[in-house]
């Protein structure tokens, strides 16, 4: 269920008109964070309209989905990944310390941008201390979309989580 006080500081910082994430369900099984969501794009913030989830829309649906997955986590004391987090400590860090290091997406079927469906799961979080650097967070994800119209997409995407607790 969505916890929707949580869901309105999550997208804060985003414009009005960017705002697609409209609810998600969070589970935790067998360690790993999954989301369950539900998405809309009335009208693209970009661009005329191209009738499909484009790429950028895709990239700004997984931030949101994401954002929401660790703020939910952490609140909740869901998985360890961000275990001794508190809140407070992912407000801060919420848009300059959690990086998109890699993204790649494949598109199957056209997706329906008015109304769709979206998962997301961190397949793994590993601490690292690179030689002569600080230590962060890599996190492997995988994503996914489909529409009712049989609309599907999906890809990958390693997190860099920098200036950890």
């Amino acid at each position: 269920m969505t916890d929707e006080s949580l869901l309105d500081r999550v997208l804060r910082p985003y414009k009005a008109h960017c705002k697609y994430l409209k609810s998600a369900d969070v589970t935790e099984r067998d360690g790993r964070l999954t989301a369950r969501c539900t998405f809309s794009i009335p009208e693209s913030c970009y661009i005329d309209d191209t009738g499909h989830l484009n790429s950028v829309e895709v990239n700004i649906c997984y931030n949101q989905m994401m954002y929401y997955l660790v703020a939910r986590s952490v609140q909740d004391g869901l998985g360890t990944a961000f275990a001794g987090w508190t809140p407070d400590d992912f407000w801060k860090r919420q848009l300059p310390d959690i990086l998109i290091a890699r993204f790649s997406s494949s598109f199957r079927r056209p997706v329906n941008p008015r109304d769709f469906s979206g998962e997301m799961e961190f397949r793994s979080v590993t601490r690292r201390a690179p030689a002569g650097g600080l230590p962060f967070l890599h996190a492997e994800t995988a994503f996914r979309y489909w529409d009712s119209e049989a609309g599907r997409c999906g890809g990958e995407a390693v997190l860099a989580i920098v200036n950890i607790p």
